[in-house]
């Protein structure tokens, strides 16, 4: 009788540790599939994007138009979208750095600034003229500064007054500055400080008034202003337009994941010239279309914003 109740016993205990064993093993299992749901689930966390700009034209008609590209990508992610505007170039950056916009539309220099700051964050689209961007130099007609035909030429501009856009512009200032200092041509050999007027549209009126004989801007933003009648042409003149450049794209927070950074893509891609309500988001950005673009494209802005200084090493 004490055998048998001793086999019962054994017979128990190996019984309980086999569960036990099981149960482990169970564990380890949930623990191995959770992974990759718990990385699904961070994606579908995204209760909202906040997107932002750099503040290159006026504020008005950047606000007015943002929103419509806001509720358009509310629409096509199923994720509400909201535009928050900042004043100046160097707080679009700061505002990327610390998560409060998640995806910003940057010109070459700010999106690299920006990129750098975030581990992880990407280029990921741009519009189809921003893989051969360009600057126009600009000048009063009174001046008697002519257009010239190449880089070298820039060389009329020593000992000229001459207005940048703002600090932190690609288009405006960065390749603008590269150009004169290919030209031999250095910011101690123009006329006084140069001037930083902010936005490319305020260049245009600064020159225009005779404030400064001479500027640089985003060529797209020059030609819009032509054909809209908002430049008087009997004041100023196109002098000069540079070899081409990437420019302008947006860069996303890591945090937004790949599928979903995917999904602006494709969203963004998915603008129709030809559907009035995307005619007006593709006018506003002076494009046909959004492709999808890399960081990798935007290696030599790096390189000549580091020349200048304008990167830090």
């Amino acid at each position: 009788m004490k055998q048998q109740k001793s086999r019962s016993k054994l017979f128990v205990a190996l019984l309980a540790s086999f569960s036990f064993f099981l149960a482990a093993c169970g564990s380890s299992d949930t623990a191995d599939t959770a992974e990759p749901a718990s990385a699904e689930a961070d994606v579908e966390e995204v209760e909202q994007i906040t997107i932002g700009a750099i503040p290159d034209q006026d504020p008005e008609k950047i606000a007015r138009n943002y929103d419509l590209l806001a509720n358009y990508l509310s629409s096509e992610l199923g994720v509400p979208v909201e535009f928050q505007p900042v004043t100046e170039y160097d707080a679009a950056v700061s505002a990327f750095r610390v998560g409060d916009l998640d995806l910003v539309w940057f010109g070459g220099l700010t999106g690299v600034q920006a990129r750098l700051q975030v581990e992880g964050a990407e280029a990921i689209a741009q519009r189809d003229i921003d893989a051969e961007f360009t600057s126009v130099f600009i000048a009063g007609t009174d001046t008697g500064i002519d257009p010239v035909e190449d880089v070298a030429g820039l060389t009329s501009l020593k000992g000229r007054s001459f207005t940048f856009g703002s600090e932190s512009s690609t288009s405006g200032r960065l390749m603008p500055q590269s150009f004169l200092e290919q030209a031999d041509v250095s910011l101690e050999d123009l006329d006084g400080e140069p001037g930083f007027s902010g936005a490319h549209d305020k260049t245009i009126a600064l020159v225009e008034s005779g404030t400064f004989e001479a500027g640089a801007l985003n060529s797209q933003v020059w030609r819009s202003a032509v054909e809209e009648g908002n430049v008087d042409l009997d004041k100023v003149q196109l002098i000069f337009e540079t070899p081409t450049y990437y420019d302008y794209h947006w860069v996303a927070r890591p945090e937004l994941g790949s599928d979903l950074q995917a999904k602006v893509v494709a969203a963004l891609s998915k603008l129709d010239p030809g559907d009035p309500e995307h005619a007006e988001i593709l006018d506003f950005f002076g494009a046909d279309s959004f492709i999808s673009t890399e960081s990798g494209n935007y290696a030599d802005i790096e390189s000549v914003g580091r020349a200048s200084g304008l990167i830090e090493e």
